[in-house]
Formats: structure tokens, C-alpha cells, sequence
């Protein structure tokens, strides 16, 4: 009897088709910082500010073979990917916090839609999220990543959502004011997986203060740069609860899949990322951000 079926290809075509995913495959390893401004129920002010440290694991495990996209407008197209599992927990106290599994895909440019090749993240999340979130931009540089800054402070929904680093000129809509802002400016930060030279305030403004520190002194000869977005045409969908309660409105994330050189040669690949996550709630647009510099075991 003869049966077919869908065979892993050679590493070197593996790591062909997953294009500039293809060093994802292992463990991953490392610390980081959430930050999330969420509902208090009948408190006044009616939010809380929660700061973490954070652990954690991230690994990625490659889909064998193709997968096929059948075609009505053009021929079939064959995408390839990873699946993945990310767990963070709090570093101070090691209560989980965030567990997310999920597929990283390569997808090849198209003729109808006419479309160059990108890169999309589908992941599910146990509060009752769902998303797709599509590459907005990628590229390959040589030396380290430009990271810049994100802001954490809260605004009226009033105001459209900006991109992850403002405006075209950088920019970011005014803050809410008192009493919702005051947390933010006289911050404690939880002391343990965060270097001390970090200033409270700039941290929790900009949390990737926390990423620039973690890679000071380091030599990275190349970066590979992913931007994606759940603004259209990706989606983000949530249950009824987190809809009325804290509505999950859009994410924004850049991931940075770095080579580092030691001072003797040696090499290793390191992977850095910034999310904001818009909850909506109190007529108020509140990101939760996270960061995290990871080493591949």
C-alpha cells in the first residue's frame, strides 16, 4: 500500500523557506519587564499599575514540509513556519503571567492579492485573545539593533492608536492627567532580573530603557529586524468579558534576532523584542508594554 504524505525537506531548504525566521528553531532563555496598567475594580482611581521582572522561555519547533494555501485567483502557494510555546513568569516570586502558544509563518509573495513576501504571528492567549498580527516591515542590518523609544503613558480613546515609536516625527499623544498618570512618574521598580543603573521613571515611560542596558557593551555584527501589527489588515478578537471589561484593541511588536560576537570569536544568537498590547477601558487607551533579551540554549 502506498501512502503519501507531507516530508521534512534538508536543513539548508528548512532553513531556506523560513527566510528570516530560520534562526528560531531551539530554546530560548532570558529575562525582561511588563508593565500593564488593568482594571481595580470600585477603586478610585479605578486602575492599577503592575511592574514585573521577568523569566522567561520561549521555543520554537519548525513545521516539516509545506504547507499548502490552495489558489482559486492564482496557482497554489506553499508557506512554511514554526510553531511556538512562550512562558513568562514573575521573577521575584516565579508566578506565571503570560502563556502563549502560537505559530510564526513565512508566507511568499503572491500575484492575487499582489503582495511581496511577509511575515505573520498567530498566537492564542488564555484570557480569551486571539490574533494575527502581519510584518509591516523586515530587513537584515549589519551591527546592532536601533531601538527606539516606545511611551507607556495612558491616553483618551478619544485619540487614534500611533504607531509603536509615535508619530512620523516620533511623536506620542498627550498623557491623561491626574490622578491616572501620577503612578507612572514615582515609580518602584521590582529590583530582581533588572540592572540597577536603570532610572525608575525613564524605565516605565520608555521600558525599552530595559533593552538598550541588557545589550550595552556588546558586540552584534548583524540584526535581522521584524515589525508587525495587528492594525488591518491583521486582527485581534476577544470574548465578550475582556471586550466590556478591557478591551485588547491593538498590538504592536519589533522583534530583533541578533548575532553577538564574543571578544575571543565565539558567536551567539541572542533575540530581543518590544510589545504593546492597547487595553481599553474607563474611555481610556492604557499599553501594556513588555520586553525581553533572550539567549538561544
Amino acid at each position: 500500500m502506498t501512502m503519501d504524505f507531507r516530508a521534512g525537506g534538508p536543513i539548508a531548504l528548512m532553513e531556506q523557506n523560513l527566510g528570516l525566521l530560520k534562526e528560531l528553531p531551539g530554546n530560548w532563555r532570558g529575562s525582561g519587564f511588563n508593565m500593564i496598567g488593568r482594571p481595580f475594580f470600585k477603586n478610585e482611581p479605578p486602575f492599577f499599575l503592575e511592574l514585573n521582572g521577568t523569566d522567561e522561555t520561549l521555543d520554537f519547533r519548525p513545521i516539516s514540509g509545506d504547507i499548502p494555501n490552495r489558489g482559486s485567483q492564482e496557482p497554489d502557494i506553499a508557506l512554511h513556519g514554526l510553531r511556538y510555546l512562550q512562558q513568562v513568569t514573575d521573577c521575584s516570586t516565579d508566578t506565571g503571567i503570560h502563556i502563549e502558544p502560537g505559530l510564526w509563518i513565512h508566507v511568499p509573495a503572491t500575484l492575487d492579492p499582489a503582495a511581496g513576501e511577509s511575515y505573520v504571528r498567530q498566537a492564542t492567549i488564555p484570557h480569551g485573545d486571539a490574533l494575527l498580527a502581519q510584518s509591516t516591515n523586515f530587513l537584515t542590518v549589519n551591527g546592532g539593533p536601533t531601538i527606539k523609544p516606545v511611551n507607556s503613558f495612558p491616553f483618551s480613546q478619544k485619540l487614534p492608536i500611533p504607531g509603536l515609536n509615535g508619530d512620523a516625527n516620533g511623536n506620542f499623544p498627550a498623557p491623561i492627567g491626574a490622578p491616572y498618570i501620577n503612578p507612572y512618574l514615582n515609580p518602584t521598580l521590582p529590583g530582581e532580573c533588572l540592572s540597577s543603573t536603570l532610572d525608575p521613571a525613564k524605565t516605565v515611560k520608555d521600558p525599552t530603557e530595559v533593552l538598550r542596558a541588557a545589550i550595552a557593551g556588546q558586540n552584534i555584527v548583524q540584526t535581522v529586524v521584524i515589525v508587525i501589527s495587528t492594525a488591518p489588515p491583521g486582527s485581534l478578537a476577544n470574548i465578550p468579558f475582556v471586550q466590556q471589561n478591557a478591551n485588547a484593541a491593538q498590538m504592536d511588536a519589533i522583534f530583533w534576532i541578533e548575532t553577538v560576537e564574543r571578544k575571543d570569536g565565539q558567536r551567539y544568537m541572542q533575540l530581543q523584542y518590544v510589545q504593546r498590547v492597547v487595553l481599553d477601558f474607563i474611555g481610556i487607551h492604557w499599553p501594556h508594554i513588555s520586553v525581553a533579551t533572550l539567549h538561544k540554549l
